[in-house]
């Protein structure tokens, strides 16, 4: 569940690759395509972080300390950067015409998804740093409940964007929702603290 949730407060935040993936999902471009790629990207690095990166800090008192506060760090920030985007108007917007090709949308999805430096924060060094506090049986599930959570989110993103449509273009849905991500991103923050 903390997998889960760590993954689900990171996730949900709407930024270029998750805009996309609900952009192609109302239009039903190569949504699912889209979909698996992101899904399947985070698994890989979310692997690679409670792996290397979870071991490599598991194995050292300091380097867990810092690393710990750098998450602290980067969650209230985070949640702050979400509670100032409740507060200003926030919508989807759609441009006008699609991607014409499979290829395209492929080369779309992976330069959203690899080119983005918050990738690599939020599954290599936050969710590693995280799942690397855990012995090793719990670092594996909590990679698990993180992927899962990956799925879950891109293909219901997809599934659903054709009824979220009206509801994104109403400013107050953006704000709840980042209101939300901001109460969760502080949460995780006060729990990492707890735990130094």
């Amino acid at each position: 569940m903390t997998g889960m949730l760590t993954s689900a407060g990171l996730i949900i935040a709407i930024g270029a690759q998750n805009a996309f993936v609900l952009r192609q999902g109302l239009r039903r471009e190569y949504h699912w395509l889209v979909a698996t790629v992101c899904s399947c990207l985070d698994t890989l690095l979310i692997i690679l972080g409670v792996t290397g990166m979870g071991l490599l800090i598991s194995d050292s008192a300091l380097l867990l300390t810092w690393v710990t506060w750098g998450g602290v760090l980067f969650l209230l920030a985070y949640g702050a950067k979400a509670l100032h985007s409740a507060f200003y108007t926030n919508r989807l917007e759609l441009q006008a015409g699609g991607l014409s090709s499979l290829r395209s949308a492929l080369l779309t999805t992976l330069a959203l998804s690899l080119l983005n430096p918050h990738v690599y924060l939020d599954t290599l060094v936050l969710l590693g740093s995280i799942g690397g506090r855990y012995p090793e049986q719990g670092r594996y599930w909590f990679g698990a409940g993180a992927s899962l959570f990956s799925f879950i989110w891109f293909f219901s993103l997809s599934l659903s964007a054709r009824w979220l449509q009206p509801l994104f273009r109403k400013p107050l849905a953006w704000r709840i929702l980042d209101g939300l991500v901001c109460l969760m991103m502080w949460s995780l923050a006060l729990l990492l603290i707890s735990e130094l």
